[in-house]
């Protein structure tokens, strides 16, 4: 790997067993890839998009991951939540034109959610994989 990449890593504490698996996932692949990261953690999935946007202001980084977890409830709030954060990270993408990895499960329990932050299925991995797709194109 010729070029040196920083990521940014937000996470959510929100639902900690889970992001945290999450968050270990994607620093492995970092340390694997010999890459530099900052990590930064928030209260819920809903401050990411704020977080990466502050931080996107003062600090120079190539690629964002994502990290939260949303569960579905007996209400609509879930849609809402993530529909809000997944088309804010898009636009924070686009327009600042730096991959940003969404790796905020929406899930219907929190067994799917354990199944997709374990260390057989972690979507944190292939999310700094996909960041890296973009950046070596």
């Amino acid at each position: 790997m010729s070029k040196k990449y920083k990521f940014l890593i937000v996470a959510s504490n929100f639902y900690p067993k889970i992001t945290d698996g999450l968050l270990n996932g994607a620093i492995k692949e970092l340390k694997k890839l010999k890459l530099s990261y900052d990590v930064y953690k928030v209260n819920g999935s809903l401050e990411i998009p704020v977080q990466i946007s502050i931080l996107l202001r003062k600090k120079k980084y190539h690629a964002v991951i994502a990290i939260g977890c949303i569960i579905k409830g007996k209400t609509d709030h879930y849609e809402f939540i993530a529909n809000a954060i997944t088309n804010s990270l898009l636009s924070i993408s686009v327009n600042s034109r730096i991959p940003v990895s969404n790796t905020v499960l929406t899930c219907s329990s929190l067994k799917q959610a354990e199944d997709r932050s374990s260390k057989k299925l972690n979507r944190a991995k292939e999310a700094v994989l996909a960041a890296m797709s973009v950046l070596n194109n």
